[in-house]
């Protein structure tokens, strides 16, 4: 069973139906003990990161998921859900993460341009992914697929080594990271159209 974690900071509904769609049950749950048995997780986040990680932890799930992460088990984390991976945030402040990817979560800057023309933050909207790894969840997933973002922080990891793929705005950032049993995106599996979809089947059918 698929159990998407629900502690009020995510389009839980929108990734419920993404794994719907390609066939794969996924409970949306708010029970830490559900989550700690399920046999593979997503922890989806909308909003700041502050905000996330106060419900994470109000909700009695870090343990759960910090478990759930030791144990091998298929962890995807998308946007937030990413972010929260790491060891903090300047978001509104200075702020503790998860700290399971030693890294940090920075703002894009305010004056980012291409080719002179002003780029807006947040990124919203499609863009691409240039690949450096080739987990088993993007099998199938040509170079220079186009999926959706909505974001104004971006992840940047200690070790360049758990980056999966990148994309350009202004700056080249990690658009998502694979590190064992983990792997998490900034972009939206849920929102992205085919790609995203074959990115959900290719997760639900892990072992």
């Amino acid at each position: 069973m698929i159990a998407i974690v629900d502690y009020g900071m995510g389009n839980l509904r929108s990734v419920q139906k993404g794994f719907e769609k390609i066939g794969a049950e996924a409970l949306v749950t708010s029970d830490p003990g559900v989550v700690l048995e399920a046999d593979k997780v997503v922890l989806p986040g909308v909003g700041a990161f502050r905000d996330c990680m106060r419900n994470l932890e109000e909700g009695g799930f870090v343990d759960p998921l910090l478990k759930v992460i030791a144990s091998g088990r298929p962890f995807l984390g998308i946007c937030v859900g990413m972010q929260l991976l790491f060891t903090d945030s300047v978001e509104f402040g200075l702020y503790s993460g998860l700290n399971v990817i030693p890294g940090h979560v920075l703002r894009f800057p305010d004056r980012m341009s291409v080719a002179g023309e002003r780029l807006p933050v947040p990124q919203m909207g499609w863009n691409q992914l240039s690949f450096k790894k080739n987990p088993a969840v993007f099998e199938g997933i040509p170079d220079g697929s186009n999926v959706y973002f909505v974001h104004s922080y971006y992840v940047k990891p200690d070790n360049d080594a758990v980056i999966a793929s990148t994309t350009d705005y202004g700056i080249e950032f990690c658009s998502s990271i694979w590190k064992d049993n983990i792997v998490a995106t900034q972009f939206h599996p849920e929102k992205s159209q085919e790609i995203g979809l074959r990115i959900l089947k290719n997760f639900a059918e892990l072992k």
